[in-house]
This record gives structure tokens, sequence and C-alpha cells, in this order.
């Protein structure tokens, strides 16, 4: 059995503008396959104030790792998250998988940077 559970939430994502620097502001999600088959995500992003979004697939080759850019259309099936906006994303998986959520925001002087689990069922 993959390593792994196939539901995931990450209550906390934000995505922030790319800001100044050499290193550009972002958000993204590493997902790790184990199984021994490519596995299909459906990603639905949940907001504050309008309707949930959940036209996003996600697939992750047979033993291997991908990383999704939440400021990257191409990585999102064509949708342009919002800047600043607070959001939640749910990523559901037809085989067990691991992801980790991650966080570049250098909107100030002080870059921070953050990366976690999500929570998985």
């Amino acid at each position: 059995m993959a390593i792994g559970k196939k539901t995931w939430i990450i209550p906390d994502c934000e995505l922030p503008k790319e800001g100044e620097g050499v290193l550009k502001g972002h958000e993204s999600v590493i997902i790790v396959n184990d199984n021994e088959f490519d596995v299909k995500i459906k990603v639905t992003l949940y907001f504050t104030d309008e309707p949930c979004y959940d036209k996003i697939e996600w697939t992750v080759k047979a033993k291997s790792v991908r990383c999704f850019r939440m400021n990257k259309p191409s990585d999102m099936s064509g949708y342009v998250v919002p800047f600043e906006t607070q959001y939640a994303m749910k990523a559901e998986s037809d085989g067990n998988i691991v992801l980790q959520y991650g966080r570049l925001d250098n909107r100030q002087i002080n870059l921070a940077y953050y990366t976690t689990l999500g929570y998985c069922e």
C-alpha cells in the first residue's frame, strides 16, 4: 500500500503578489505519489464570499513528485487564483498521496517562507 491519504485540506491559502527581489512571492503544493500508478487529483478552492471553484485537475506520475504553483494558470487548469485573497484548498486523489503546502511572501522587507503538511483524512 502506498504511503499517504486520498483527501487533503489546506485551510490557510493566500497568494501573495510577486514583490521585489530575486525570489518572487508564490504559493505551491508539492505532491508525492508513492503508488505504482499515476494518480488523478481533483482540486477545489473555497472562498469567503464567493462560490467554490472545482474545475482544477492534476496528475502525478507513479513513484514521483510534482510541484504545482498557484500563480501559474497552467498548473491550475487555466484558473487564475486571485492575489491577496484568503481561500482554502481541498485535494481529492484516486490513490494515496502526501501533500505539502508552501508560501513565499516577500511583500515586506523581511522575507517570509513557510511550509506545512495539509490536514489529511
